[in-house]
């Protein structure tokens, strides 16, 4: 179950303030308002489905470093990390994308990367593989993995 207390930053993408939003108007689809600008603030990152078909398009040609959460439905550790990769998905997307690839339904990209233990996360930088999380983590661990992959792509692209 995820948590409904606490808070999101998220951006406003007209005027760039950041905005503390209640996890719980988040997850209740409400509409949320920037504080400077008056303006409706746009929610993005949902964790976005990732097949065999869409893997080159989704991640590998992503602009921005990519977050895939390899998953199946009947694998509890898998639900277990579901909700923080969500949260991670909401916290970050002005920075990161975030997909979610079933290996049931996907075996082909999960034989390509050689998925052998979920939940494994796999970090994308440019199109390639630059980190591995196997297993369940904290989400400040996760959280730490992914700053280091941004800092290195963006001190790339400069």
């Amino acid at each position: 179950m995820r948590p409904k207390s606490g808070a999101f930053s998220i951006r406003c993408a007209a005027c760039g303030a950041t905005n503390r939003v209640p996890r719980d108007k988040v997850y209740s689809a409400l509409e949320a308002i920037c504080g400077r600008c008056r303006r409706p603030l746009t929610i993005e990152g949902r964790p976005r489905t990732v097949t065999d078909a869409t893997f080159a398009a989704d991640v590998e040609r992503s602009a921005l470093p990519v977050l895939v959460h390899a998953w199946a439905p009947w694998c509890w550790p898998c639900q277990m990390i579901g909700p923080v990769v969500e949260e991670i998905a909401l916290e970050m997307a002005d920075r990161l994308r975030v997909g979610k690839l079933n290996v049931d339904e996907n075996p082909s990209t999960a034989a390509r990367f050689a998925i052998s233990s979920i939940p494994t996360l796999l970090l994308f930088a440019r199109g390639r593989e630059v980190d591995r999380i196997v297993g369940v983590q904290t989400k400040a661990d996760i959280a730490r993995r992914i700053e280091r992959v941004l800092r290195v792509s963006s001190r790339a692209a400069s």
